[in-house]
């Protein structure tokens, strides 16, 4: 068997939290590999939206095991509030949530650097979530980071080590006022909540799942384009959100990876700091925002909203190897005369058809207007009562990018998803 991966090919927000709940039915076991809550991952059924931050979007279905993969960083408190609200509804997770040994723990303090530092930039400043996540990956790196597995070793000692540390930093570097103590109390409450559940040496169970020929999916958190190294750096995230991350995310050889499933938006949303080609601000904009509810399911951020920008598109694909794309919130675009693709762009007067170096306030969108489909998609459960305007508005992606668009997402229902290769 192989690891299918699941991942954004935007700036986030893309719908993926859907389309894992969608999917999980086919798989044994669902992962996420990477990033930690600054997640969000929107979920509705039952007339009942949830969302998740850190737990992958798989728990809700039966007989499933999750998978807390070694990439991620975990927060304790949030954590321990999604458990509870999961609990809440009577699912008992004790049996199928799993969490690697090797996951980093973000510290109270890691969220005091994260605002400290952000507070530092000013007007540079890159639109961090201030959850604590850059730090904590950064002590991953400098090799000074908690780890799951080390709650049950000298556990408190360690802690103590690695806040002393952070306290000297925020004392030399940053004039910043914090009270690490009313963090702390919850905090410990949270390691309480975690330890409760399984630790595994994730990469190891994973590989004999797959020796037993169960099939899995990795879950990517955040989107290609927030990647820390091929993303719109430095408005980036901490992590490898592209698909090679979920090999060191999880353990698992690149040969072992099987589809990659590349989840986009009709056309764009980006949170915070950072550039945005096709973003709009005009009235259709504020109208792709408000049909979208394009505010952050983490942060309640208004999201910045814009044209699907084909150029950056094409780029996700190649990076991750992209062999079957899915498209969410089709239907936010229902009622357009005509909607726009931006297929190139204008750099200091000539037309280039790829991502540069610097994508900065002077790229011009060049754009490919298509007539609105002018029509109400949500009800649809078959391809065939798509509209004709619709029809080539995918069949244009599709001859772009040379990847089919298997899957078409017309609302936020898990039942509003339209499979376009079921006869």
């Amino acid at each position: 068997m192989k690891v299918d991966v699941l991942l954004g090919l935007q700036w986030g927000d893309e719908g993926k939290g859907k389309v894992v709940d969608v999917l999980t039915p086919k798989y044994d076991l669902i992962t996420r590999f990477q990033g930690g809550p600054n997640a969000g991952h929107t979920l509705e059924f039952n007339e009942i939206k949830h969302v998740l931050h850190t737990i992958p979007s798989g728990i809700f279905r039966d007989d499933k095991i999750n998978v807390i993969g070694n990439g991620v960083v975990i927060d304790p408190v949030i954590f321990k509030k999604e458990i509870e609200g999961i609990k809440g509804l009577g699912i008992d997770l004790s049996k199928s949530l799993f969490i690697s040994k090797k996951a980093h723990l973000i510290l109270p303090s890691h969220r005091i650097l994260d605002a400290a530092s952000e507070a530092a930039k000013g007007k540079s400043k890159i639109g961090s979530t201030l959850k604590g996540i850059g730090p904590t990956y950064m002590d991953k790196t400098g090799r000074n980071g908690l780890r799951v597995g080390d709650i049950n070793s000298n556990f408190k000692e360690k802690y103590e080590l690695l806040v002393a540390k952070h306290r000297q930093m925020l004392d030399k570097f940053y004039e910043f006022d914090y009270d690490i103590a009313e963090y702390e109390a919850e905090w410990f409450e949270g390691i309480k909540v975690l330890s409760e559940f399984q630790h595994i040496d994730s990469e190891q169970f994973l590989n004999d799942a797959l020796k037993e020929d169960k099939s899995i999916l990795a879950e990517g958190a955040q989107g290609t384009l927030l990647d820390i190294d091929f993303g719109s750096y430095p408005f980036v995230t901490s992590s490898n959100t592209v698909c090679a991350g979920a090999c060191t995310g999880l353990g698992v050889a690149p040969n072992r990876i099987g589809n990659v499933i590349g989840i986009f938006k009709a056309y764009c949303t980006r949170v915070g700091m950072g550039p945005f080609p096709t973003e709009l601000f005009d009235e259709d904009g504020q109208k792709l925002r408000d049909n979208g509810n394009e505010y952050g399911s983490t942060t309640g951020r208004p999201r910045r909203c814009g044209w699907l920008d084909l150029v950056s598109l094409k780029y996700s694909i190649m990076i991750n190897g992209v062999t079957e794309l899915t498209m969410m919130k089709s239907d936010v675009m229902d009622d357009f005369e005509s909607v726009k693709i931006c297929t190139s762009y204008k750099v200091n007067g000539q037309e280039v058809a790829h991502v540069p170096y610097e994508m900065t306030e002077d790229i011009e969108p060049v754009y490919t207007e298509f007539k609105g489909w002018k029509t109400d998609m949500t009800a649809m459960t078959h391809e065939n009562e798509f509209p004709e305007e619709f029809n080539a508005y995918i069949d244009f992606i599709e001859k772009e990018t040379g990847v089919p668009v298997k899957v078409v997402s017309v609302g936020p229902n898990r039942a509003q998803t339209i499979d376009r290769m079921i006869d």
